[in-house]
C-alpha cells in the first residue's frame, strides 16, 4: 500500500471561502449554544417541569421533517445563499425575546412559541454548513475541514455553556440576549463572504448525472443507467430544452433514491437516526435535569457539565485535523459510537459533578471522534450535485431526538434518570452492531471505498 500523503492540519484555510465559513460557523454555534442554555434553564425554573424543558428541547428539531427541502434549495440558489437566509431567521428571533426580556414581559409561553419558529430552521443549519465545505475543499483536505469545522460547535459549547449561564446570573435575559443577537449578526456578515453564490449545476431535466457514481463496489451499491434512479427520455418537444429543471420534489426523490441505494450513505443515516434517538438526548438536552435533580445544583454546575462535553469533543476534532489522512472514515464511524455509548453509561452512574465532569470530557472526545469522519465520509463519497440534498436528509436524522425526548421524561419520572440512560445507551449499542454486520463489507473492510483515507 502506498504511503498515505501528509496533509497540514491548517490546509483547509488555504482556500478563501473556509476562511469566512469558519469564522461565520463559530459565531452561529457560540450564540445557539448560549441562547439553548439561557432558555433551558429559564424554562425548567420558571415552570418547575422536566416534561416543559423536555418540549422546549423538542421544539428545537420541529423542523428536521424540513431539512432534506432545505437540501433540495441550497442545491438550487446555493448554499451559501441559504445560509444567509437562515441566520437571518435566527437573528430576527433573538431580536424579539431580547425586546420582551427588556420589557419584562418575557414568559415561557413565549420563548415556546419562538423557540417553535427557530426550531423550523436551525436543524438544517449544520447539514448546509457541511454541504458548503464540501462544495469549497479539495477531497484530500476534507477530513481535516471537517474537523476543524467542527471545533466551531465545540468551542461554542464550551464558551457558550460558560458565558451564558455567567451573562444571566450578572446581567439579566434582556443584555444576555443582546450578546447572542450581536453574534448572529456577525455570522449572517461573514456567511455572506463565504463560498460561492452559485449553486451546483443540474443537469437538463430527465437527465441524471452518472460520471461520478457512489464509489461502492457492491451491487447493491451501483446506480447503472438502468437502475432505479434513471428517467425516462424525454419527448421531443423538451429534448432540447436545456433551461428545463425538475421540480423540487422531483428533486428529493431523487437525493432520497439515490441515497436507499448506496449501501454506506444508508446505512450511516439509519445510525444518525440511532444516535439522535438514543445518544444525543443524554449527552445534550438532558444534562439540566442531571445538574438540577441528580446533582442538586445549580446552572454553574450545568455550564461547567456542558463545557466539560465540548472540551472533550474539541480535544477530538482537533486531532482529527492533525490526523485525519490516517483514519478510515466508515470504521471509526461504528468504533467510537459504540465508544460513546460506553462513556454515556458510566456518565449515567457517576455519583456527582466531581466525577461526572471529567466523564463528560471523555464521552465529548468519543462522540467527536465519531461524528466527524462518519460525516467526511457521506460528502467525500457521492455525487456533488447531491450533495445539500445528502446533508437535508442526514438532518431528517435529527427526529430521532422527538422520541427519545418526550419518551426520556416519563422513564425518568418512573425509573430515574440513571436507569433511562441505561436503557438507552443499551439499545444504541445493541443496534449499531447490528448496522456493523448488516453493511460490514461497506463500512467494515479496510479496502472499502467508505473507508479511504
Amino acid at each position: 500500500m502506498s504511503a498515505t500523503p501528509r496533509v497540514s492540519a491548517l490546509a483547509p484555510f488555504s482556500v478563501r471561502a473556509f476562511r469566512f465559513q469558519w469564522p461565520a460557523d463559530l459565531a452561529t454555534s457560540w450564540a445557539f449554544e448560549m441562547e439553548t442554555l439561557i432558555l433551558g434553564w429559564y424554562v425548567l425554573v420558571e415552570t418547575r417541569s422536566v416534561f416543559m424543558l423536555t418540549l422546549f428541547a423538542s421544539l428545537l428539531y420541529v423542523g428536521t421533517l424540513l431539512s432534506p427541502m432545505f437540501g433540495v434549495m441550497g442545491d438550487r440558489i446555493g448554499h451559501r445563499n441559504l445560509l444567509s437566509l437562515m441566520r437571518s431567521v435566527y437573528a430576527t428571533c433573538a431580536m424579539t425575546l431580547m425586546t420582551f426580556a427588556f420589557l419584562g414581559i418575557l414568559v415561557p409561553e413565549l420563548v415556546l412559541a419562538v423557540t417553535a419558529v427557530v426550531g423550523l430552521v436551525r436543524p438544517s443549519d449544520n447539514g448546509m454548513r457541511s454541504a458548503l465545505v464540501g462544495e469549497t475543499m479539495p477531497s484530500d483536505r476534507l477530513v481535516g475541514a471537517m474537523g476543524i469545522q467542527r471545533t466551531t460547535q465545540d468551542s461554542a459549547r464550551i464558551a457558550g455553556a460558560l458565558t451564558g449561564a455567567g451573562l444571566v446570573a450578572t446581567l439579566g435575559m434582556g443584555p444576555a440576549y443582546l450578546v447572542v443577537s450581536t453574534f448572529y449578526v456577525i455570522s449572517i456578515l461573514l456567511t455572506l463572504k463565504a463560498g460561492s453564490a452559485r449553486a451546483v449545476r443540474h443537469p437538463p431535466a430527465g437527465h441524471l448525472n452518472l460520471a461520478a457514481r457512489p464509489r461502492d463496489a457492491s451491487v447493491e451499491g451501483r446506480v447503472s443507467a438502468a437502475g432505479a434512479l434513471t428517467r425516462s427520455p424525454q419527448t421531443a418537444g423538451s429534448a432540447g430544452n436545456e433551461s428545463a429543471r425538475p421540480s423540487p420534489w422531483r428533486d428529493l426523490k431523487e437525493g432520497i433514491g439515490y441515497v436507499w441505494k448506496t449501501p454506506h450513505l444508508r446505512a450511516a443515516i439509519l445510525l444518525a437516526f440511532l444516535l439522535n434517538l438514543t445518544a444525543f438526548p443524554l449527552f445534550n438536552n438532558l444534562l439540566p435535569v442531571v445538574a438540577k435533580n441528580v446533582y442538586l445544583s445549580d446552572q454553574t454546575t450545568l455550564g461547567y457539565m456542558v463545557a466539560g462535553a465540548a472540551s472533550g469533543a474539541l480535544a477530538g476534532s482537533i486531532v482529527l485535523s492533525r490526523f485525519a489522512h490516517r483514519v478510515p472514515p466508515a470504521r471509526m464511524m461504528i468504533i467510537f459510537s459504540i465508544a460513546w455509548y460506553s462513556m454515556l453509561l458510566v456518565f449515567a452512574r457517576a455519583p456527582g459533578p466531581e466525577i461526572g465532569i471529567p466523564v463528560l470530557v471523555l464521552t465529548g472526545f468519543m462522540q467527536s471522534l465519531g461524528m466527524v469522519p462518519a460525516t467526511a465520509m457521506l460528502l467525500r463519497n457521492s455525487d456533488e450535485q447531491f450533495r445539500g440534498r445528502i446533508m437535508g436528509i442526514r438532518m431528517l436524522a435529527l427526529y430521532g431526538n422527538l422520541p427519545g425526548l418526550l419518551l426520556s421524561a416519563p422513564l425518568i419520572a418512573a425509573i430515574g434518570y440513571p436507569n433511562t440512560a441505561t436503557l438507552y445507551c443499551a439499545i444504541g449499542i445493541t443496534f449499531t452492531l447490528i448496522i456493523a454486520v448488516r453493511w460490514h463489507a461497506q463500512l467494515w473492510r479496510l479496502d472499502a471505498p467508505a473507508n479511504k483515507r
